[in-house]
Order: structure tokens, then C-alpha cells, then sequence
């Protein structure tokens, strides 16, 4: 995903390359932010879906280009929560379509795309408490650590901290108590549908603990949903990995099929993702034969390489 929109100023040792670098990441962010603010594009026009529960309902709204905005409604008590609200009208727009009270922001890091839509909705929506990593996210009135429980009326948030895509990267997982409710975990740019983050502020090995040791750990019937909709490339990237894996094959035909038709592929399951996300998919023979590795770590970084230079088929 995108880095954060704030300014770099470059002094002697940004100079040359480095400094270049950092100047056009800064205008690549303001211009990204402009085109946010005042132009509208095919994939924000898409409908919005809404997954239903007995407990709880989840509306994905699709923002920018390929990100998503995630309202959880707590069916007991009509009470809400926003999954980093980029484009805050279209956030105002669901909660008074469904009746319900939204009383909080929930912040995945600090990247202008996820947060960058806070200051606004306070201001349109006074009295909203604001979580996230660090000081970094805009509009911050709570900063959360890991394994810290929040609520959203009747259901319990828990916040996994997954620091690599950023060093403040937080996932949200969502359950109801004493209830056989399907939990959710909401994943920003940590985990996606077959794929992960690129590794801005971390490492291999930090990857791995998120997408093993918490992610991983999670129930496998949790559904995930995730900051972006990636799922065609990450699976054409999968295929290239594991060329003879079944799973990722028929993933793919799913998402074209599902993308095609205007819906989200979104969301997918923790059991799923073990199936045919490479990421998750480290520890395989197949997956390491293919990095020419023998560690899960080392196949993690070589992988993550590997995709950030991969040029994507057009089948």
C-alpha cells in the first residue's frame, strides 16, 4: 500500500538519490491525496456488500482506487465501529442507512490511505474515539497495544500488534461472547487475500510472527478482511510460486469471476489463506523449493523480493 502523505524535508544526507526519492514520494502522496479529495474513481463507484451474521454485520465499502472501509455494526445494541474511514461521507452515508451509532475508529496504521480520513470524519462526526498504533495516525485519542480489548456495543475487540508493513500496524479481531458467532479479523495491510505488506518498517522474520504466531493462531473459520483489493495479482504471484497448487487455481478462476462481476473478494478465511497464500505458505517444500531456501524466514524475505519486483501476466 501507500506510504504515509506526510512532507519529507531533505537535508545533506537525503541529498542525491535518497533525497529525489523522498521528494517524489511526498508529491506521489499529495497527488494521491487530491485525487482522494476531489475525483472519484470506477472502484469506489462499486456497490458496497454487506456480510450479515446473527450478532453482527460487516458493510465493506470500497474507497480510492482498490482500498476498503469496514463498518461493524453489533446487531444487540446498534452500536458501530469504522475500519479505517479514508472517504468519511461515504462512512456517514452507511451509518444512517443502517440506524446505528458509530462510536469509534478503528485505525490498522498510520498510511494516509487508512487514516488519512479521520481529522474529517471527527469533524463531521464530533465525540468519535479514535484507536491506532501510534502517534503517527491522524485524529489519535487512544493509542492501543497488543492484546488490549476494546468494545463495540455487545462485541469485544481485541488488537494485535503485527508491526512490519509499518512499525505501528495494528489488526482488530472481533468476536461476541458466549456466542458461536464466526469471529472476524480485520487485517489492513498486514495480510491479504493470498498475499501481505510489503515490509516498509520490519522484517522477514516480523512477517512471519504476524502471519504465524497471531494471525495464524486464530480460529480458522475467522473471516479476514483485509485493507485492499489485491486478490487477482497476489493469486497470479501464488501461481507463479506453486504453479501445480489446486487451491490457488481455483481461487483464481473464483476472484475473476467474483471481481468481474463488481463484488469484493473479500473476505476470505484464516483456514483458506494456509491453502494458497505463499506468505503463509513458508514453511512448504514447494514454496521453499522455489526460493531456493531451506528456512521459513529466509523463504519469507525471498518471496517478499520476489513479489516486489514481479510483473504481473495479464492471464
Amino acid at each position: 500500500a501507500r506510504r504515509g502523505s506526510r512532507t519529507m524535508v531533505c537535508g545533506p544526507a537525503g541529498g542525491g538519490r535518497l533525497g529525489a526519492a523522498w521528494l517524489w514520494r511526498g508529491l506521489r502522496s499529495g497527488l494521491l491525496l487530491f485525487r482522494a479529495s476531489f475525483l472519484h474513481t470506477e472502484f469506489e463507484g462499486r456497490p458496497s456488500k454487506v456480510i450479515s451474521q446473527a450478532d453482527m454485520k460487516v458493510e465493506i465499502l470500497p474507497a480510492l482506487t482498490d482500498n476498503y472501509m469496514y463498518l461493524i455494526i453489533d446487531e444487540e445494541t446498534k452500536q458501530a465501529a469504522i475500519v479505517d474511514p479514508v472517504q468519511p461521507q461515504k462512512v456517514l452515508e452507511a451509518v444512517r442507512k443502517h440506524g446505528v451509532k458509530l462510536t469509534m475508529v478503528l485505525t490498522t496504521h498510520h498510511h494516509w490511505d487508512h487514516a488519512g480520513g479521520n481529522e474529517k470524519l471527527v469533524k463531521m462526526a464530533p465525540g468519535l474515539q479514535v484507536y491506532g498504533g501510534d502517534s503517527r495516525v491522524e485524529a489519535l485519542t487512544h493509542r492501543v497495544s497488543h492484546l488490549m480489548s476494546l468494545q463495540v456495543g455487545s462485541l469485544n475487540v481485541k488488537c494485535l500488534a503485527t508491526p512490519c508493513h509499518t512499525s505501528d500496524h495494528i489488526c482488530y479481531f472481533v468476536t461476541k461472547p458466549n456466542s458461536s458467532e464466526t469471529p472476524a479479523v480485520f487485517t489492513g495491510d498486514t495480510l491479504f487475500v493470498a498475499g501481505c505488506g510489503k515490509f516498509f518498517e520490519g522484517t522477514p522474520e516480523e512477517m512471519y510472527r504476524a502471519l504465524f504466531d497471531i494471525l495464524g493462531r486464530l480460529p480458522p473459520e475467522t473471516k479476514v478482511y483485509c485493507g485492499h483489493e489485491y486478490t487477482i495479482n497476489n493469486l497470479k504471484f501464488a501461481r507463479h510460486v506453486e504453479p501445480n497448487n489446486a487451491a490457488v487455481q481455483q481461487k483464481l478462476a473464483w476472484a475473476k469471476a467474483k471481481y468481474d462481476s463488481g463484488e469484493p473478494t473479500i473476505p476470505s478465511t484464516i483456514g483458506e489463506e494456509f491453502t494458497y497464500n505463499p506468505f503463509m505458505r513458508v514453511r512448504e517444500t514447494t514454496v521453499q523449493q522455489h526460493a531456493r531456501e531451506t528456512d521459513p524466514i529466509r523463504t519469507m524475505g525471498a518471496i517478499r523480493k520476489e513479489k516486489d519486483n514481479f510483473r504481473v501476466p495479464k492471464d
